[in-house]
């Protein structure tokens, strides 16, 4: 299947990529998803494959890793099911990652999917990456903050949320919108029905990150194998001066 992305990438990527988050509306239009609830959870079954469920019963928010044997356990609210880098075992949902081609590729990370019941979803949090989440079958509300300090915390040892922000973006998505937000921006969504969400992510690394890939880069091309010289050196009066 071709997904067709009606986007203007000039006018995007000027007043929006990486400064301010937008809601595309019928960014893909006559949208279809490329796999069903049942093949995720399936998916989520794997034992190669990172899965979690993310619920919140009376106030108190639970997560568990895959892979999950039984969903029978489960009501018919608040949770849902995240697989991560789907598109690297489901080959018709590396689809949905070709229309950013636009952007380059050593940035794409991968292509997490989401299925929630009413009510499901992670809590406000904030990322440190770029993302445009897709809204596949169903409906979800969606509320993004400014970008500002935000005070983070940890309602469970594996759930890192923000406190309560003012939204500048309060939508609700339905089938083919998109909604893109920059790093550092909070952000919180819950399904109004079963829903599914494909979230293209853009990493971002740090400069820790990228020195240590680069000397990755270095070492296992053994490359950098020419000696410092410093045939010209000056003099100088004090041997810590830096000339």
């Amino acid at each position: 299947m071709e997904y067709q992305l009606t986007l203007n990438w000039p006018d995007f990527l000027e007043r929006h990529w990486q400064k301010r988050p937008v809601v595309l509306k019928r960014g893909f239009s006559n949208f279809i998803d490329p796999l069903s609830p049942d093949e995720l959870a399936g998916l989520a079954m794997e034992s190669e494959i990172d899965s979690r469920l993310v619920s919140h019963q009376d106030g108190k928010w639970q997560v568990s890793h895959g892979p999950f044997e039984s969903y029978d356990h489960l009501g018919e609210s608040n949770w849902s099911l995240l697989v991560q880098a789907v598109n690297h075992w489901h080959e018709p949902t590396a689809a949905l990652m070709r229309p950013f081609r636009a952007l380059p590729d050593w940035r794409i990370d991968d292509l997490m999917i989401s299925f929630s019941v009413p009510g499901g979803g992670v809590g406000p949090h904030l990322d440190q990456y770029d993302v445009f989440i897709i809204q596949g079958t169903g409906r979800r509300r969606w509320r993004v903050g400014e970008k500002l300090q935000m005070r983070q915390h940890c309602p469970h040892p594996d759930l890192l949320q923000v406190d309560p922000f003012e939204a500048i973006i309060d939508e609700e998505l339905e089938p083919g919108d998109i909604l893109y937000i920059p790093p550092g921006f909070p952000h919180e969504g819950y399904a109004l029905e079963n829903a599914m969400n494909y979230s293209v992510g853009f990493r971002a690394p740090n400069s820790r990150e990228l020195i240590s890939g680069f000397a990755d880069y270095v070492l296992q091309r053994e490359l950098g194998n020419t000696y410092y010289s410093d045939p010209d050196i000056p003099s100088r009066k004090h041997a810590a001066d830096i000339l």
